[in-house]
């Protein structure tokens, strides 16, 4: 059952081999920093904490971005994984203590913890991806707004469908995901109003052998084509033989002959500038959320890679057309946070 995600692992946590592990969790090259402008033989730390391993996507693509900052931005970088919420504190305060100057990371699984500790620490900056807005004077925030290319990514899987069933297999019913697994449909329903959605949440950010069992009962309820927005569906698709929509990051490498595309975070436009404005002693809490837009740069649409010679060309330039509109802002994708219902 294993294989495949075993070789995900490696291939959407490429940057794991390159990390100095540090008792279980923690990965560490060293520094020192503050809000201030620091002297010009200073370097600023930066730390980030996830709930998650890093193998997972969301989680990966933030820390692809602190990486890319470490090699770049001249920032010295310490990460947490798969820190529980019940430790978030601890961890955080660690950080905070040690002289990191910018803490990022994921707050949604410890939301109320993290902004406490942030208000303890006022001269740290914190960028955490959060549902909720920033806060006075050092929180600040972001999150993936990457439904547009999910919306381009439902067009073509509305032109590519047989049975006009789609599934998508997410993890939980909050609006960060929800808005996702919308975009997906409404895509498809524009191209092919005959589409009928299926989705399926699993209750957990990272769970793959679950989110394979919930992909695996779509498909046999008639789905031909599905969003993974979890890792762990991708597999089931190619166990079966039908398409897939990645998530996060380009995912083709996983069934070269699966992965149509799907939407891409890039996280580098947030960091870059929250570490700039660290590094200048001029950030403010704020909602970073407009550089994970496509006009920003911040979400995209993978490339098709071998389905650059499957898809009929007609669906390439559809969904190439679309996405210019989308960039000229000429077409605004719809952010619709409901909760999405299996038809």
């Amino acid at each position: 059952m294993f294989d495949s995600w075993q070789e995900g692992r490696r291939v959407v946590g490429a940057a794991l081999s390159r990390r100095n592990v540090l008792g279980a969790a923690v990965a560490l090259v060293a520094g020192a920093a503050a809000l201030a402008p620091a002297a010009a033989q200073d370097k600023l730390k930066v730390a980030a904490i996830f709930s998650t391993p890093i193998e997972e996507p969301w989680v990966n693509q933030v820390h692809e971005a602190l990486l890319k900052a470490h090699e770049e931005l001249g920032v010295e970088y310490k990460w947490a994984e798969s820190v529980p919420s019940s430790d978030y504190a601890r961890v955080l305060r660690e950080f905070a203590r040690d002289g990191y100057g910018m803490i990022s990371g994921d707050a949604f699984a410890a939301e109320d913890i993290t902004r406490r500790v942030a208000r303890e620490f006022k001269d740290v900056a914190f960028v955490m991806g959060s549902g909720q807005g920033p806060a006075e004077p050092n929180f600040a925030v972001f999150d993936n707004w990457i439904h547009e290319p999910a919306y381009l990514s439902g067009m073509i899987a509305g032109k590519m469908t047989k049975s006009n069933i789609l599934g998508s297999v997410a993890a939980m019913d909050i609006p960060e995901v929800a808005r996702l697994v919308n975009a997906f449909c409404a895509g498809a329903k524009e191209v092919n109003p005959a589409v009928k959605c299926k989705v399926s949440f699993i209750g957990s950010f990272f769970d793959p052998p679950k989110a394979k069992e919930a992909a695996l009962a779509q498909i046999a309820a008639g789905v031909d084509v599905i969003y993974a927005e979890r890792f762990g569906v991708i597999e089931a698709a190619q166990e079966k033989g039908i398409l897939a929509i990645s998530n996060m990051s380009d995912q083709a490498a996983l069934a070269p002959d699966t992965v149509v595309t799907g939407p891409v975070w890039d996280m580098w436009p947030t960091i870059q500038a929250a570490v700039r404005q660290v590094q200048a002693g001029v950030f403010t809490a704020q909602d970073f959320g407009t550089f994970s837009t496509m006009t920003k740069g911040g979400a995209s649409l993978a490339p098709f890679h071998a389905f650059e010679e499957k898809l009929p060309p007609d669906v390439i330039k559809m969904v190439k057309d679309r996405e210019a509109a989308i960039l000229a802002g000429d077409f605004r994708v719809p952010v619709n946070e409901s909760t999405p219902v299996s038809e």
